[in-house]
């Protein structure tokens, strides 16, 4: 084959028209999806209360027992051995569980006007009681972390679904042009990967972008590449623009490839990245006193702080769904105590204060009316003690998030537990109830906000899943 000799100046007049078609691919494909309202500005299914989400996810399971939840049944039987109808031993065994109650470690206090029970594991936290829900009566499904980690992200435990965030990128889009609507930092690779934060059936655009993974420090997360110290801007330009004109002629002869559609655009948001998210990402101008509201400078507080100041900036910028993972590459995550409950202490440390500097943050810069921030694990603890009677198993049927801003009722405890906190019993919340609720607040219908792939709609609180219109303002 003999190679094409080409300049840039021949091949950018020879390629010209293409810079018209993809001219008129956008604007095109942004009126076929604006029909849908799935551009950045449509209107959404119904007036939002919220623009964005910062989702805290704690990897393993906090305890919910030793933290919102206060049972005083677990002080009165303390150490007494009792039949649990759990469901973790009845897949195993096709019987329930005898444990031996376990009280909490950590001593609950009553915080706030509201009143709010807390734990002294999350003293910071506790002192924002008045302004964030407590569902307390939550259940899904899985009962080990690869399929309930599924579960919280996709809403499905086995099938290869889009991630929440994937559902509300297609849903609104971005905010900001210049950065992604799903932003995930410091994602684990274990209990789903990249699932979730991958987009599944849904076109490669929607998909999230990760910065940063389990294990790596945050001060060194950030986006790899973005800058190109062997060219000037005006290269780079130019450069750029040859590339753009080669996929206009690709996509011309290729209608409808949304893969290539996906790469074509990765192409355009990386170029648009190279001059906006260096800057976003970048905590050094933040005050000294806004740096230690978050813990950064001091440990163990430092690393969580960062992703959870990064995770404001984000959200400040335009970017509808930031996940914040504390989690690491294991099949056992962080929250994980089975035989070792002390050790959430170790955890709650690094989160605690972060946690509280984002809410109080979030608060003075006006940002919390309109952003959801959501903190919580794939599923509660057990009542009682399991291996050497110092951890607790994985409780899937009853356990508690916190949901804070975005129309949610500051200082509002919401459903009960059984008198062990063992299994929802008063106003049930699913996964699918929450998911559905997170959308509606963001102005989406769970049953609207649906994409055909094999045959059938599909959605992500699949054919589930009610707005608890209860705990909304």
């Amino acid at each position: 084959m003999t190679p094409l000799s080409l300049s840039r100046r021949e091949a950018l007049r020879n390629l010209a028209c293409g810079f018209g078609y993809l001219a008129f691919a956008g604007i095109a494909a942004q009126a076929a999806a604006r029909s849908t309202g799935r551009v950045p500005g449509a209107a959404p299914h119904h007036k939002p209360r919220a623009k964005r989400v910062i989702f805290l996810f704690m990897g393993g399971g906090v305890s919910h027992l030793d933290s919102f939840d206060y049972k005083p049944a677990l002080y009165t039987h303390d150490g007494k051995m009792m039949e649990f109808l759990d469901q973790r031993a009845i897949a195993k065994t096709g019987m329930g569980a005898t444990g031996r109650v376990m009280k909490p470690l950590w001593y609950f206090k009553q915080r706030g006007q509201s009143g709010r029970w807390v734990s002294e594991l999350f003293p910071h936290i506790a002192r924002h009681a008045d302004d964030y829900c407590v569902v307390r009566s939550m259940h899904t499904e899985g009962v080990a972390h690869g399929p309930a980690t599924l579960f919280l992200h996709t809403g499905s435990t086995n099938m290869i679904r889009p991630s929440m965030g994937s559902w509300v990128n297609y849903g609104l889009g971005t905010e900001n042009e210049n950065l992604p609507a799903f932003v995930s930092l410091s994602p684990t690779l274990a209990n789903g990967g990249p699932r979730n934060y991958g987009n599944a059936f849904l076109p490669s655009v929607f998909q999230g972008t990760a910065i940063g993974r389990s294990g790596q420090k945050a001060v060194e997360a950030g986006l790899r590449n973005v800058g190109n110290p062997a060219r000037d801007a005006a290269a780079q330009q130019r450069h750029f623009e040859l590339v753009r004109a080669l996929n206009a002629e690709q996509l011309r002869a290729r209608p409808g490839d949304t893969e290539l559609e996906a790469v074509a655009g990765s192409y355009e948001l990386a170029w648009r990245l190279q001059n906006h998210a260096p800057d976003t990402l970048d905590i050094s101008k933040e005050s000294a006193a806004t740096k230690a509201l978050y813990g950064i400078g001091e440990e163990p507080t430092d690393d969580y702080g960062r992703q959870c100041l990064m995770a404001r900036r984000l959200a400040e910028a335009g970017v509808r769904y930031i996940q914040v993972n504390y989690s690491d590459n294991t099949n056992n995550p962080a929250w994980d105590q089975h035989s070792n409950m002390p050790k959430h202490l170790d955890h709650a440390q690094r989160v605690d204060k972060p946690v509280a500097g984002l809410l109080a943050d979030l608060k003075s810069r006006g940002l919390l009316d309109d952003t959801i921030v959501w903190f919580g694990s794939e599923f509660g603890r057990t009542p009682y003690a399991e291996r050497n009677g110092t951890g607790r198993d994985h409780n899937p049927t009853g356990f508690s998030v916190l949901l804070a801003g975005g129309g949610f009722k500051p200082g509002f405890a919401y459903g009960e537990t059984d008198e062990f906190g063992h299994f929802a019993v008063e106003n049930k919340v699913h996964m699918h109830d929450l998911h559905a609720t997170i959308l509606h607040q963001l102005g989406l219908d769970h049953e609207k906000l649906t994409f055909r792939h094999d045959g059938r709609d599909f959605r992500l609180t699949d054919v589930h899943g009610r707005v608890v219109k209860d705990i909304l303002v």
